[in-house]
This record gives C-alpha cells, sequence and structure tokens, in this order.
C-alpha cells in the first residue's frame, strides 16, 4: 500500500512540475496511431496529456490538417512527434505557435519550399520501390516485405500483425511541397535509428545536420516505437523536459 502511495505521489509531483504536457504523436506510412500505443503508455505514466493523430495519409495537406485539429484541441504547449513520413508532417503543422519543439523519428524533414521527393533526391537517395496502384496508392502490405523493411527488428509473427493493419499513403503527397519548415525556427531532435532498412541511417544523419537536430542514436530497425518504446519515451521526456527547463 504504501508503495502505491509513493507512486502516486511521484507522479503527481512530475505532473505538477511539468509545464510543456501536451505530446502529440503523428505516425507515419503504412501505420496508423495504435502504433504509438507501447511509447502513449509510457508517456502517460510520467504525466503527459498525449494524444495520437490518426492520419488519412491521402495527401501532405490532408495529414498536416488532421495534426492541426488535434493541435487545436491542447491546453498550453505541445511537443509534436512525428515518424518517418511524418517527418514531413510536424515540419509544416509545427509551425502552429503552441508548438515549442520538435522530435522526429528516422524521420524526413524537408526543407521550406521543398517536397519529400525533392529532399531525397538533393540527398542522392531517390525514392525506389514506391508504385503506385490504380488508385494512386502505394501499399506495402506484403508481410515479408513490411519485416525486411519497416520492422526487421522484430518477430516474424509481429511484423504480419503490423502488416496487416497497415495503410497506404497516396504517392502524390511525396511530391507536395511543405511550404515554411517549422524546424528553422523551433528546437528539435531527431532519433537516428542504426538497424534501419527503410530509411538509411547515413540520409538519416545527413537530415539531422541539416536541421541541426539535437542528435541520438539508437541501435533499432524503422519502427522503434514497437520495438523500443522505452527509449522513444525517454526521449520524448528529455526533450520536454529540455523545453521546460528553457523556459525557466
Amino acid at each position: 500500500m504504501l508503495s502505491c502511495l509513493s507512486a502516486a505521489a511521484t507522479f503527481s509531483l512530475h505532473a505538477q512540475a511539468l509545464q510543456l504536457k501536451n505530446i502529440v504523436l503523428v505516425h507515419g506510412a503504412f501505420a496508423d496511431g495504435s502504433s504509438w500505443a507501447a511509447v502513449t503508455e509510457r508517456l502517460q505514466s510520467k504525466g503527459y496529456h498525449v494524444t495520437a493523430v490518426q492520419n488519412p495519409l491521402t495527401s501532405l495537406n490532408d495529414d498536416v490538417a488532421a495534426t492541426r485539429r488535434v493541435l487545436e484541441r491542447q491546453h498550453g504547449d505541445v511537443l509534436l512527434v512525428g515518424h518517418s513520413w511524418a517527418g514531413a508532417v510536424i515540419t509544416e503543422a509545427g509551425n502552429a505557435p503552441g508548438v515549442k519543439g520538435l522530435v522526429y523519428l528516422s524521420a524526413l524533414a524537408p526543407n521550406s519550399g521543398e517536397s519529400v521527393a525533392d529532399l531525397l533526391q538533393w540527398l542522392g537517395a531517390p525514392m525506389e520501390g514506391m508504385t503506385a496502384d490504380k488508385n494512386g496508392l502505394v501499399w506495402l502490405d506484403d508481410a515479408q516485405a513490411f519485416h525486411q523493411v519497416m520492422a526487421n527488428d522484430l518477430s516474424e509473427s509481429q511484423a504480419r500483425v503490423w502488416a496487416a493493419a497497415q495503410q497506404p499513403i497516396a504517392a502524390l503527397a511525396f511530391s507536395q511541397n511543405v511550404g515554411h519548415a517549422a524546424w528553422r525556427d523551433k528546437p528539435s531532435w531527431y532519433l537516428l535509428t542504426s538497424n534501419d532498412n527503410a530509411l538509411k541511417p547515413a540520409t538519416q544523419l545527413q537530415i539531422a545536420t541539416e536541421m541541426g537536430a539535437n542528435l541520438t542514436r539508437l541501435s533499432s530497425g524503422h519502427m522503434s516505437m514497437l520495438s523500443h518504446p522505452d527509449a522513444v519515451a525517454a526521449l520524448i521526456d528529455q526533450a520536454a523536459r529540455s523545453i521546460n527547463m528553457s523556459n525557466h
């Protein structure tokens, strides 16, 4: 009983100490908001108010609009987190005044006036194997391919579950430009996943360096929120604490 009371007191003190208490998580292609579940649980236990956006993945503009709707419902400052494709989404949506920092997980981060396709071309890493179907959608619903590309550090059975729930992304999204890159004005953190088969670690490093982001390396595949939720939650907590410290 005493240990439970002690844990509750610690939770309460941590929550009261938080100034930036809102964390908004944005998923990438071939996933949905449920991919953040384990990270959400860990952040909630630390006293944060966490919301996972459900991107339609139909265009950059649509995903930004979905993220902005969630941002508008937050009370107080926000730390905005994006994985993979969602790096482009938070780069645009992060211009909202309540967003005080940006966390990128093995993510794409176009510059102002640049698309994801432009960014990858500039980096010498043009998109490959992204063929759209007759509806203009790109899929990764082959379980073996999903395991190899997205979730190489999960078991095959786990990868099959996530492949079954994967969401396609509209090919046109990659050619749509960011207006103004929020990372040019706001502090940013970048998690480089060094065992990543979807976005090469060397490419991630180029992106993080161009941004001037605070860099953390993790031996993980692309879906780090699934395979390393403790490390991902710790980085997000660290970023939020850093923003809180700078506001003192």
